[in-house]
């Protein structure tokens, strides 16, 4: 089988090799990165190679990426069945199931096409098989045998008695798409972050028709422009988040029906809401029946044969990234959930496992040094760049989002300058930050240096997903950001008429973190659903550690409806929050200009645009006409964390203009003060409703300089 070159590349000190390599831009944006452009050279080379050997040098990976419509279970143009397998290694394969008697039968055995590729076929006429019959494989091999899921099956469905798993015969009538040409407006992005399963109020499984009509509503209303869905692809295990797939090309059925799935994403799509699929391609589950793990017997067919072939930290499998087989299958399935259910993009799981032999496992990654070492899977590394560009091919919209930790430059810069192609990367270092500050630092100690350092320290030419939290800070074991607050009492005290204190710091801190995070993002902003609203507990899977209960695989919606509580103050200060952020056309390319920082005074402000944002960390000093420098005019405070509405106590006035005050020392640079009052632990957005031009000494206007913009590493 042709496979890619795995010859690792360290870094070149070739002057040649440095002058051809900076036409990218990559490189141009960030000078440092010139030792190493061999290594970038050659992983750009490497696509471009593989691109031309897949796709035959004149056709496209649009063109390649069609393997779902030849392999697995399809009807012919005559009304009949044909089936098809990839399986080498078998020496013999039968289709069996109900209109079988789950017995091996001449009418249903494949046999090996001619052209010796390995590949298994079946031809049946049209009464052979109905719509809804159970059907699995028998799969010999030399010297064993077992049962079998195909790789391609497009419904897996486990039996509720045996729990075993079967593919299921899927041929009902086209689903009629409501709003097929949908465009997201995803400028800035505000994902919201969720899980079909426990998305229900109930103890138990929810689905695809619950999510659409009770949760979909919610999630429109509270103004995110995108739904980023894990657990999609077919699991056998219920309690592993999605993230242990078993059949690629299979919605997960425990959550409803194919139909059932598209009409939620249409349903999305007519409210105005990207639908993004958290797809995992980084590895799969090692169960062999339900599973890719020995499909055809051999140990190496999908995966690697030696001893990569098991991931050390997830107990699961490595796809074999250079083998063409391989790519066949990945980059068609990016491609099937894109066309069949019309998924806006991917938010791929587990980049930074699959870009270095190590996985990324105790590495430090302090420098460019670790990124070049030798330690790059150039395969898969090859593999997600290709995926980059056939999604971007099929829809320019498309969003592509790497979650990725160790900040391997390139990864979210476009594939002709240089990278690999994702639109966005996630900035992991933001929710860390969040829990080791509030773990290990007390109140006076939150520094607005650190915390703005933190929030804008990334590369300049690569947009990022900010957060606080997402659904791995809310699983059980961790902590979820409102539960490090204010923990045991949220039992006990969020009636509105309790005045306990611990809650009250709680709620203002919940509302700045999440202010300050999302306001400073340079690509979008994500929110683990409940988490809006201080969802009160973490999450725990049915498991025999908790007796299978689900109650706490849920969210309980009933805590923000109902009006005696204050989880409606923090969920009514996360919809003015989106609402601002989200009505700012391409807010997240607006400069991120500091005005003002004293840590001693636990303030920082910051403009973007016509909007100063101003935080007083301070956890007892109110200030009174405290002065930041900004644009000379008139403002006007358009959002406060300290209204009643979002649990605050109304000490500012709204109603009031400020009007900034000139300084001879400052106007001449076209600054003025802005005077303000700032009640502790609390955070305030002013807009500039009319911009005046301040005086040099000269009499001439000023201008205001915005600080030039830096390349940073993270």
């Amino acid at each position: 089988m042709a496979k890619t070159s795995s010859t690792p590349r360290k870094k070149s000190e070739s002057k040649s090799a440095r002058k051809r390599v900076s036409k990218l831009n990559l490189i141009k944006n960030d000078p440092w990165l010139e030792p190493y452009a061999e290594a970038i050279e050659g992983r750009h080379q490497d696509a471009v190679r593989k691109e031309a050997e897949l796709t035959g040098g004149s056709g496209s990976l649009d063109e390649f990426a069609n393997a779902h419509n030849y392999f697995g279970l399809h009807r012919t143009a005559d009304g009949g069945w044909v089936f098809r397998e990839w399986a080498p290694n078998a020496t013999s394969i039968n289709l069996i199931g109900d209109f079988s008697d789950w017995k091996s039968m001449a009418r249903y055995e494949l046999h090996r096409t001619a052209d010796n590729s390995g590949v298994w076929e079946l031809t049946l006429p049209a009464d052979a098989l109905r719509h809804g019959q159970f059907y699995k494989m028998i799969v010999r091999w030399p010297g064993g045998e077992g049962e079998r899921i195909p790789a391609y099956a497009t419904r897996v469905v486990q039996d509720e008695k045996t729990a075993l798993f079967s593919a299921q015969v899927w041929d009902p009538a086209p689903y009629n798409w409501s709003t097929a040409a949908f465009k997201p407006d995803t400028k800035p992005l505000m994902i919201y972050e969720c899980h079909i399963g426990m998305a229900q109020e109930r103890e138990g499984v929810g689905t695809y028709t619950e999510f659409r009509d009770l949760v979909l509503p919610r999630i429109a209303a509270d103004g995110y422009n995108a739904i980023q869905i894990m657990a999609i692809q077919e699991h056998p295990y219920y309690g592993s988040f999605g993230y242990h797939v078993s059949s690629f090309f299979a919605p997960s059925s425990r959550f409803g029906t194919p139909e059932e799935l598209k009409s939620l994403i249409d349903r999305a799509h007519s409210l105005g809401i990207a639908v993004i699929m958290d797809i995992v391609h980084s590895h799969a589950v090692k169960n062999e029946v339900e599973g890719l793990g020995r499909l055809d017997g051999s140990y190496d067919l999908y995966f690697y044969g030696d001893g990569r072939r098991e991931h050390p930290a997830w107990d699961s499998l490595c796809f074999d990234y250079g083998k063409n087989e391989v790519l066949h299958f990945l980059l068609s399935n990016c491609k099937y959930w894109l066309e069949e259910y019309h998924f806006d993009g991917f938010r791929f799981d587990g980049v930074t496992s699959m870009l270095y032999y190590s996985h990324g496992l105790g590495q430090a990654f302090g420098s460019y040094d670790d990124y070049y070492d030798g330690g790059e899977d150039t395969n898969a590394i090859t593999y997600l760049t290709l995926a980059n560009k056939l999604i971007h091919q099929l829809n320019p919209q498309a969003i592509t989002i790497a979650e990725e930790m160790s900040g391997m430059p390139g990864l979210a810069i476009p594939f002709k300058d240089g990278g690999i192609g994702f639109d966005y990367r996630m900035a992991m270092g933001i929710p860390d930050y969040w829990i080791k500050t509030l773990k290990e630092k007390k109140d006076e100690d939150w520094h607005p240096t650190s915390i703005f350092w933190e929030l804008t320290n990334r590369r300049a030419d690569e947009k990022t997903i900010s957060y606080v939290e997402s659904h791995d800070q809310a699983l059980v074991g961790d902590k979820t950001v409102i539960f490090r607050l204010i923990d045991d009492k949220m039992y006990w005290h969020m009636m509105k008429d309790d005045d306990d204190m611990t809650v009250a710091r709680g709620i203002a801190l919940h509302k700045m973190i999440r202010l300050v995070t999302a306001s400073t993002i340079n690509g979008g902003y994500l929110n683990f659903m409940g988490n809006e609203f201080g969802h009160p507990e973490w999450i725990d899977f049915p498991r025999e550690g908790n007796g299978w209960s689900y109650k706490y695989a849920r969210r309980q919606w009933d805590l923000v409806d109902r009006k005696e509580l204050k989880y409606e103050y923090l969920n009514n200060f996360d919809n003015a929050m989106v609402e601002l952020i989200a009505g700012v056309y391409n807010f997240q390319a607006l400069p991120v200009e500091k005005v003002w920082e004293k840590d001693d005074d636990q303030i920082l402000a910051y403009r973007r645009g016509d909007l100063v944002f101003v935080f007083n960390f301070n956890p007892t000093k109110s200030f009174s006409g405290y002065g930041i420098l900004t644009i000379p005019g008139r403002y006007k405070v358009v959002l406060s964390t300290d209204r009643p509405e979002f649990g605050g106590y109304g000490n500012i006035d709204e109603t009031v203009s400020h009007f900034t005050i000139s300084d001879p020392l400052y106007s001449p640079l076209g600054l003025e003060w802005l005077k303000l009052y700032l009640p502790a632990r609390s955070a305030q957005v002013l807009r500039l409703q009319c911009p005046r031009p301040s005086k040099t000494a000269n009499g001439k206007p000023a201008t205001a300089k915005a600080p030039k913009k830096s390349t940073k590493i993270k």
